[in-house]
């Protein structure tokens, strides 16, 4: 068990090391980021997290004896740094939200490209696998790479509004592929360790973003945990099925924002204060209320999702959509009695 308890710890305190120390080094230059009117943080805030989890994240790969550097790996690595720096320019200076599309599906095309591919999907009603021959379906496959990468990349960013939310779920979501990891059918000793080294930085990460927030992921931070947990899901013997229920809570809200949006005539990628979580704080919940409650709701789904089989996540996705629907819907009537 030491080759996952290493990689783990050594995570975790290079990230409490790095975040210190970059943070010390943000404040003393004043480099927070750019501030908008839907920021909940002001000032003595630093959107540096990005930067630590992902240096610390290739570091590990790197010189950890365990792990081969396949040409997946390899992919996962440069599309952290392509992200990187898309967000690190985001965090700084906005950028239009068609460039950001354009290099998440840039990243979801080289990744394909380079090998991280889907070969088959579950089928949600019968259980059965559908296989996808790629000299038949090469363009189906690449377009749900390319999709399945920009949902969870935007679904987890557009989560990261409160302090330590966007992190708390990644860390659940990266404990269920831990675990899913050792089991049986899919035996993958080497996901195992790439998701020890990730709960690590999560951790490490949370020390200085749990409320009250002293660092922020910022956008390169957000971009980074929806990319690691994408390819995960699919490294791990395509467990779509499972990071979609995981995930179940962001996945839905980033739904249901984007049919507000169309609804109003608005760009759908246009960022705004219409998620759940912004809501909740209009009704005067607090940050640490929020994202406990998704915490729990979260690792709630996340023990179904290990313990069931398609159809019962499919069931679980269904009523979890149901009651999300309801929840937002009431909130938004509520709020609307206020106005």
């Amino acid at each position: 068990m030491l080759k996952y308890f290493n990689p783990f710890v050594e995570a975790f305190f290079l990230t409490v090391v790095f975040i210190f120390i970059i943070s010390l080094w943000a404040k003393k230059i004043d480099w927070s980021g750019r501030k908008e009117s839907r920021h909940i943080h002001q000032k003595n805030v630093y959107r540096v997290g990005g930067i630590a989890m992902v240096a610390v994240f290739i570091f590990l790969i790197l010189f950890n004896r365990d792990l081969v550097i396949t040409p997946e790996l390899f992919g996962f690595m440069l599309a952290a740094i392509i992200l990187l720096f898309v967000g690190i320019r985001d965090d700084f200076r906005e950028l239009f939200w068609k460039t950001q599309l354009f290099f998440q599906m840039a990243v979801g095309v080289l990744i394909f490209i380079i090998g991280v591919r889907i070969y088959h999907v579950t089928n949600p009603f019968t259980g059965g696998v559908i296989n996808l021959d790629l000299s038949q379906t090469v363009l189906i496959a690449l377009c749900l790479v390319v999709f399945w990468i920009v949902l969870v990349v935007n679904a987890v960013n557009w989560l990261d509004g409160i302090d330590g939310l966007a992190g708390g779920i990644t860390l659940i979501s990266l404990v269920t592929i831990f675990l899913l990891s050792f089991k049986p059918e899919v035996n993958q000793p080497p996901i195992a360790i790439i998701a020890a080294i990730l709960i690590g930085i999560m951790l490490g990460f949370l020390v200085f973003n749990f409320n009250p927030a002293k660092v922020l992921a910022g956008t390169s931070g957000s971009m980074f945990m929806g990319l690691s947990l994408a390819i995960l899901a699919i490294f791990s013997g395509t467990k779509i099925a499972t990071a979609i229920l995981v995930l179940a809570i962001p996945i839905i809200d980033f739904i249901w924002v984007i049919g507000e949006r169309i609804k109003s005539g608005r760009e759908i990628f246009r960022a705004d204060r219409k998620h759940l979580h912004y809501k909740l704080l209009e009704l005067g919940w607090s940050q640490k209320k929020i994202a406990i409650i998704y915490y729990a709701v979260t690792l709630l789904i996340a023990i179904v999702a290990l313990n069931t089989r398609a159809i019962g996540k499919s069931v679980t996705l269904a009523i979890s959509f149901l009651i999300m629907v309801i929840v937002s819907w009431s909130i938004k009537k509520k709020l609307e009695q206020f106005d």
